[in-house]
């Protein structure tokens, strides 16, 4: 509600918004930048995702590689990257959370 009742400030409402589309711009290239990681198996299997989930890396320890029972490490290696991609999601909330929370309070925004 604005006080007296008056209608909200144009001006300052898009000023608000490009602040903060700017602000969630330099958010999501720091997460671009930022890498996470996953483990399974005891840390066997390693994937190494960025803050926007893209996989970059999976190392696997030679413990590992079984010939004989490929389909135990096809299971840590999608365990670690679903891990790593669990990681990268809990960083890009803490990272773009208090942006998006922003939007809320802006008057005649939907969220």
């Amino acid at each position: 509600m604005i006080p007296g009742g008056g209608q909200p400030n144009m001006q300052d409402l898009l000023q608000q918004a490009q602040k903060m589309q700017q602000d969630l711009a330099r958010a999501q290239e720091e997460l671009a930048e930022m890498s996470v990681e996953g483990l399974a198996g005891g840390g066997l299997v390693k994937a190494t995702v960025n803050g926007s989930g893209e996989l970059l890396a999976l190392s696997i320890d030679p413990k590992a590689v079984d010939p004989e029972d490929t389909e135990t490490l096809a299971d840590l290696v999608v365990a670690s990257v679903h891990a790593a991609n669990q990681n990268a999601q809990q960083l890009q909330q803490e990272k773009l959370g208090p942006l998006a929370q922003g939007l809320g309070g802006m008057p005649g925004m939907p969220f």
